[in-house]
């Protein structure tokens, strides 16, 4: 089983619990319809990967995510993600009005930093996205359309959480394609306090 890193040490996690949806600017780049409750979907723990890698045969796109522990149906601790999507895949899936597990659930396809414990206000979380040192995607707390404790109330309604579990919160908007080699640096953000930052090269 694919583990991650809290706090310095290797925690197991069944699953990782997401959100499709949740940035309005996000919605409109995709032409998606908005939602009227929350897109909740779920990637399997062989999606776990600490690094992130290209495909020549497909199009893989980034969506970076404030994701967070669930221990005891709560937030424990808070990390930097990134949803990796088979964005035409996804498309043709959604056009058929298939499920989208093909474009989203398959191996390596949830890449996270080391989480660490978070108990403070999460109206203050921040998250930014640099790719090549060019900033890509920035978001806050007051941008998601459904906060992590709707969400947690909303999954918990049919759905149970695991201790170790990870929840991630939705993409904003300036989603866009993996390259090869490309540097990536997420940095997650309480007020002006930088609580992670983690720099992946593309495989």
């Amino acid at each position: 089983m694919k583990k991650i890193i809290v706090n310095g040490k290797l925690i197991s996690t069944s699953k990782v619990v997401c959100v499709g949806r949740n940035y309005v600017e996000h919605i409109k780049e995709l032409n998606n319809e908005m939602p009227d409750q929350a897109v909740i979907f779920v990637k399997p723990n062989s999606a776990i990967s600490c690094d992130i890698f290209s495909d020549p045969d497909e199009s893989i796109h980034y969506e970076g995510e404030i994701s967070f522990i669930i221990e005891s149906e709560k937030i424990s601790a808070v990390g930097f993600g990134l949803d990796l999507t088979k964005r035409d895949l996804q498309s043709k899936l959604k056009s058929r009005g298939l499920p989208w597990e093909r474009a989203k659930a398959f191996d390596k396809s949830a890449v996270y930093s080391e989480f660490v414990s978070f108990s403070g206000k999460l109206e203050d979380l921040s998250l930014q996205l640099y790719i090549n040192d060019i900033l890509v995607q920035q978001a806050d707390f007051d941008l998601m359309i459904y906060k992590p404790q709707q969400i947690i109330e909303e999954v918990a309604s049919f759905m149970s959480f695991e201790d170790g579990d990870i929840l991630m919160t939705g993409t904003p908007k300036g989603v866009g394609k993996v390259f090869l080699n490309d540097q990536f640096t997420g940095r997650i953000f309480s007020g002006d306090t930088l609580l992670i930052e983690q720099k992946w090269i593309v495989r």
